[in-house]
């Protein structure tokens, strides 16, 4: 039997850390952050990171394992997170993986291709390409070689570009048939998948309100103080949504209103990424929330002792409330943006 563990993901600002943290107290359970941000030291605010409180009452893992200026890849992830879900089964607690970095979620349950890494010397050549001649011109090339990943990219989105195109200098094929190749198949556990769906109003006012709380908790402080430690501005963390329009305004070129109403836009288009990406996923389970709490609790205490998951008729299924009607899907869904 493989080890069973429960993932519960959505997009920003949808309470899946809230939600967590009732399972694990209620399941003697243990989490596993799954978000790009959280793990790095100093980046608290911005990232939505869990309070010492909340720490306190539920073990955290993969919080604060890396300085803002070390790289972590996905596959980094993938090794961090299954030694912590093996710690977490030998001790007979319950994983429960949580986060919305959807790429860390399909290393983790599904596998990695054998694409090759970074090679730095030509990432850095790509970037001042990008730098000279825009991004547009570097997705028109990727489009030449790799339409298929061309296509699925946003073409602000310069990361996937970059790295689309380094795969194809480095081997001469497209990334996408080494998605093709692989499947994501690999599959090492037995995982109940939760996605939270809520309507889309509720889910927009929830990240304007946590975004001004952000700010009033310090967040341009945090910035303030990253940089005065000596974390670079072009330092990868400091590009993620939040902390890039605060350096924008540290640099003076936004207005402390002006980069309010930005982040909350740019982490509302955020979190439609994110459902992009989830739509495509085989085998989630959309879950309203908060208004199923109680349903969801008791189908994942009963999956956690007995492996037991809805069917049809069960009331966990995607209500169609964010976005359009989501058809369940049992094939390998395509590899889109890394988003959050």
């Amino acid at each position: 039997m493989k080890p069973r563990i429960v993932v519960i993901t959505g997009p920003t600002a949808s309470g899946k850390s809230d939600l967590a943290l009732e399972l694990a107290e209620q399941l003697d359970g243990e989490i596993v952050c799954a978000d790009s941000l959280t793990i790095y030291r100093g980046l608290d605010i911005g990232s939505a990171k869990p309070t010492p409180e909340q720490r306190r009452r539920v073990p955290h893992h993969l919080l604060d394992i890396r300085e803002p200026t070390q790289p972590f890849t996905a596959a980094d992830f993938r090794t961090e997170a299954s030694q912590a879900i093996d710690d977490i089964l030998t001790r007979g607690k319950l994983p429960l993986v949580v986060g919305g970095t959807g790429l860390y979620l399909r290393v983790l349950l599904r596998g990695l291709t054998d694409a090759p890494g970074e090679d730095p010397a030509l990432r850095q050549q790509l970037k001042m390409r990008a730098d000279l001649q825009g991004a547009a011109t570097l997705l028109e090339e990727l489009r030449q070689v790799d339409p298929e990943t061309a296509a699925r990219c946003h073409p602000n989105n310069l990361v996937r570009i970059l790295r689309a195109l380094e795969v194809w200098h480095t081997t001469g094929r497209p990334l996408s048939s080494f998605h093709e190749q692989h499947g994501f198949s690999d599959q090492p556990y037995d995982a109940l998948l939760l996605c939270l769906d809520l309507v889309r109003e509720e889910l927009y006012r929830r990240i304007d309100r946590r975004v001004e709380l952000m700010l009033n908790a310090g967040l341009v402080d945090e910035v303030r103080g990253l940089l005065q430690a000596g974390v670079p501005a072009d330092a990868k963390p400091l590009q993620a949504i939040g902390y890039r329009e605060v350096l924008a305004h540290l640099h003076g070129e936004l207005p402390l209103e002006a980069m309010l109403e930005l982040i909350k836009r740019n982490t509302r288009h955020l979190a439609k990424r994110q459902l992009t990406w989830f739509r495509r996923e085989p085998d989630l389970q959309w879950v309203a929330y908060p208004q199923n709490s109680a349903t969801i609790a008791a189908f994942v205490a009963m999956f956690s002792r007995e492996g037991e998951r809805p069917h049809v008729q069960d009331p966990l299924q995607h209500s169609g409330s964010v976005s359009e009607p989501v058809p369940q899907r049992t094939g390998q869904g395509d590899r889109t943006d890394d988003v959050r």
